[in-house]
């Protein structure tokens, strides 16, 4: 075939799909199907439909055929975080709020102004935090079920700082990663910058299927895994503590470090032990104050083994040389006097009361999700289009994400992700409303 008709093909396809002759949501032909019709090889055939995905115009299914993408959802969506119009209801994104947050932020920042040692927070900071902050951080993570030396905890610029230092210090370029088939989207980013080989790991009602991920370590060099035992994002789960001490067994086994994703964990009440409880020797622990207090507050904090402690610290020095101090400073302020375990205690009771109006408003629909967590995951129909539905919301002024950004393997499910923190609790209501109507209405759903 000359490149000239091939790349006409191609054009005249995109411009198709760009126009709307070709429907977003519609089933192309097989790529013998394509061949056959245009009179052309099954390779190039494969080859038209690798580019115009490559343009971002379809979407290959493993098993299920290539469809066209909605092109109103920008590229991204769901990793990168979108400008939302100020008419718009975003789901999307958390950002979960309590009345009067302001307010203490108002008073912590008069009591360091008033504080006498004012002057050291305009100064260069320990890499890793000063001594009598990883104290406070200590203190705080042992009502977390974490017992941990002060001297194992580095402060970070948020959760995902954490993450990211700790990938930098333990891992290197072409290492394998297990992690969840569904898993969280900043953790997909930070693979694909530092070229990690994300190797994933199907899922069940209660967490990663421990089996299937055995048989990775026994076949694969898995160098860490990737996970969420306490509230899973996307999908809510808390690992049992059988499946917990199990996962630690396969690590150990095979010499895999564990990284815990704690970030939402403070949403559940008496969970089991986390991983870095029962074994922290080979435990990096990530969590921070940024869903529990606010998404301003970028205060994140790292327990590890002593003997990732130096590398780690570079890693801080590398990236950001220290946290903001005046942050660090009225973040352990609240730590200490207990403001940080009061906002938990309310934001679990916040959450629970949107859980409990997704339930309601979302009636009949196939929800998934924990009773206090601050989202939930809605999967569709076989045949259903999550992008058609996402656009067709987006048009009503509702921001939401596919299962696009938190998929890890070859297989993309038809489900949507719902954020139920960001907006005011009448909003919420009717907005889940709009959702339903949609799901419901949506001739592909």
């Amino acid at each position: 075939m000359a490149a000239s008709r091939y790349k006409l093909l191609v054009d005249a396809l995109a411009a198709d799909i760009r126009t709307g002759r070709l429907a977003a949501g519609l089933r192309l032909p097989t790529h013998r199907g394509l061949a056959a019709r245009e009179g052309i090889a099954v390779v190039t055939a494969t080859r038209v439909y690798a580019e115009l995905e490559a343009m971002g115009l379809v979407s290959r299914e493993q098993g299920r055929g290539t469809f066209v993408r909605d092109i109103l959802i920008p590229a991204g969506h769901g990793i990168d975080q979108q400008v939302v119009a100020t008419d718009a209801v975003d789901l999307n994104f958390n950002y979960p709020s309590l009345p009067g947050q302001a307010d203490l932020l108002r008073q912590a920042l008069r009591e360091v102004a008033g504080a006498g040692d004012l002057e050291t927070l305009l100064r260069y900071q320990p890499h890793r935090g000063r001594p009598q902050d990883r104290s406070s951080i200590a203190r705080h993570l042992t009502r977390r079920g974490v017992t941990a030396d002060a001297d194992q905890v580095l402060i970070t610029n948020g959760a995902q700082h954490g993450l990211a230092i700790t990938v930098m210090a333990a891992l290197n370029a072409g290492d394998v990663v297990a992690v969840d088939a569904l898993t969280y989207p900043g953790f997909k980013v930070l693979a694909q910058a530092f070229q990690l080989e994300p190797a994933p790991v199907p899922v069940s009602a209660t967490g990663p299927d421990l089996d299937a991920l055995g048989k990775l370590c026994a076949t694969r060099p898995v160098r860490a895994i990737y996970t969420m035992p306490t509230l899973h994002n996307p999908l809510g789960w808390v690992m049992p503590a059988t499946d917990r001490r199990r996962l630690v067994k396969i690590a150990r086994w095979h010499g895999s470090l564990i990284i815990e994703d704690a970030s939402y964990a403070y949403l559940v009440e008496d969970p089991p032990p986390p991983l870095a409880a029962t074994a922290p020797d080979i435990t990096v622990y990530v969590s921070g104050l940024s869903k529990s207090v606010a998404t301003g507050l970028r205060v994140g904090f790292v327990i590890a083994p002593p003997s990732m402690v130096p590398s780690l610290e570079r890693a801080i020095r590398a990236t950001t040389w220290n946290t903001p101090a005046l942050t660090t400073a009225i973040a352990c302020r609240w730590l200490d006097d207990g403001t940080v375990d009061r906002l938990e205690v309310r934001k679990r009771h916040d959450a629970t009361a949107r859980q409990t109006i997704a339930v309601q408003e979302l009636a009949g629909l196939p929800l998934v999700g924990h009773p206090s967590s601050y989202f939930t995951w809605l999967p569709l129909p076989d045949d259903a289009r999550a992008d058609r539905l996402t656009a067709t919301l987006a048009r009503r002024h509702i921001s939401v994400s596919t299962a696009e950004p938190f998929t890890t393997s070859t297989h993309t499910p038809q489900a949507i992700r719902l954020a139920l923190g960001s907006t005011d609790l009448d909003s919420l209501r009717s907005t889940l409303r709009t959702v339903r109507q949609a799901t419901i209405e949506d001739p592909y759903v």
